[in-house]
């Protein structure tokens, strides 16, 4: 094929660090070792019984046809269902729209919104396929540095002073990847207030608002029917392979959003929708609300366990499964500790060089999606590590 036939947005979108730290991890299992892996934001737990249950009778009853573009109507009041029971809030079904995981609801929401040479604020660090769906429009994700002392997220008062004449919303994320940490409720309904003064568009990342750990439960669909909202079966629910989710807007951009996910998608899968009716089943609940309280204590081992290694850790995480961790006592360069680490240690974590340029050589991604008994043993390793010099090429 004749590569000067490729789009040239491509130019825009960076590759993934994550994935190419987990393509080294994968060759060094491939030579027999033994590596633990706190870098995907995967969890660790698999879809409930109850949800693969009902994929299993959804194939055997032959449900596995197209659905509306908009998803099995029986979903989107589960969803609207969980909306009342959890946040106490009245979310009607007509404006839920089920997806192709949230990505799919994001490609959604952007390719409704954005278009050339708009500009979207958002934090640095953030999620990086989130400028990347704004890129894929020819829009512009200006990433605004946030650190330590704004949580790693936008303020009303940072978007305030970076709202631009091409300036036409902000796309957030609430708690976040790769930070794990949350915007308070009452700031970010300033945020809200400020960029709806100015007629631009808010839309908040929820996919980890299931796992928030020191707050009550909350959703920015609270602060008006103008926010959009994401979310998804991947982390709460355990569902990241079956890709499905779902995207909350306000009525009157329904028919939109429709004609794009005819279009786009046809549907989300007719067995994964079935799969996450079932979520909703109190034994299901039940058992998601169990393996959040065991992300929570995983969170309340890693955190002091990683400040006696000797990192440095700046907000404490109150939601998600992640840890940013400022590593900038033990070495100048957070990529090329990631690689040691992997290489001496078996342990992966990921540098903060895929999240945006806000100190990226400073911090490293830590996901502790994964067992008690492995997040033991990567400390164990990572005292040996650097206790006996092996860690002498990076640090300072």
């Amino acid at each position: 094929m004749n590569l000067t036939y490729l789009a040239s947005r491509l130019g825009n979108i960076a590759p993934f660090h994550v994935m190419e730290l987990a393509k080294m991890a994968a060759a060094l299992e491939q030579q027999g070792r033994s590596i633990i892996h706190m870098g995907i934001g995967e969890p660790d737990f698999t879809a409930a019984p109850q949800a693969i249950e009902a994929a299993s009778r959804a194939m055997a009853q032959g449900l596995t046809q197209y659905t509306s573009a908009l998803g099995l109507p029986a979903l989107r009041q589960a969803i609207s269902s969980h909306y009342l029971q959890t946040y106490g809030l009245q979310v009607a079904p007509e404006r839920i729209i089920v997806t192709a995981g949230a990505s799919g609801a994001l490609l959604l929401a952007c390719a409704a919104l954005v278009e050339k040479g708009a500009e979207v604020l958002m934090p640095d660090p953030s999620y990086p396929c989130n400028r990347h769906f704004v890129a894929a429009f020819e829009g512009q994700a200006r990433m605004i540095p946030s650190g330590p002392a704004e949580r790693f997220q936008l303020s009303e008062a940072m978007v305030r002073a970076h709202w631009g004449p091409t300036t036409r919303g902000v796309l957030l994320a609430s708690p976040s990847n790769p930070t794990g940490t949350s915007i308070e409720p009452a700031e970010l309904g300033r945020i809200a207030a400020t960029v709806r003064e100015r007629g631009g568009f808010t839309i908040v990342d929820e996919i980890y608002q299931g796992l928030s750990y020191d707050t009550e439960p909350f959703s920015a669909l609270s602060l008006g029917d103008d926010i959009i909202v994401i979310n998804s079966f991947s982390k709460y629910f355990n569902m990241t392979g079956w890709r499905l989710g779902w995207l909350v807007v306000p009525e009157a951009l329904v028919p939109q959003i429709e004609k794009l996910a005819q279009n786009l998608f046809i549907c989300a899968s007719a067995i994964s929708q079935y799969a996450g009716l079932a979520c909703f089943t109190p034994e299901a609940l039940a058992l998601f609300e169990e393996r959040k309280r065991e992300f929570r204590r995983r969170r309340d081992f890693i955190v002091p366990a990683l400040e006696e290694l000797g990192f440095t850790i700046p907000v404490k995480p109150d939601g998600a499964f992640y840890v940013y961790a400022d590593c900038s006592a033990l070495s100048d360069d957070a990529d090329r500790l990631t690689r040691d680490m992997l290489q001496k240690a078996g342990v992966v974590m990921v540098p903060g060089l895929d999240f945006g340029s806000y100190c990226p050589r400073q911090y490293v991604r830590i996901s502790y999606a994964t067992s008690m008994e492995n997040l033991q043993e990567a400390v164990r390793r990572l005292q040996d590590y650097f206790r006996t010099g092996n860690s002498k090429n990076v640090v300072k």
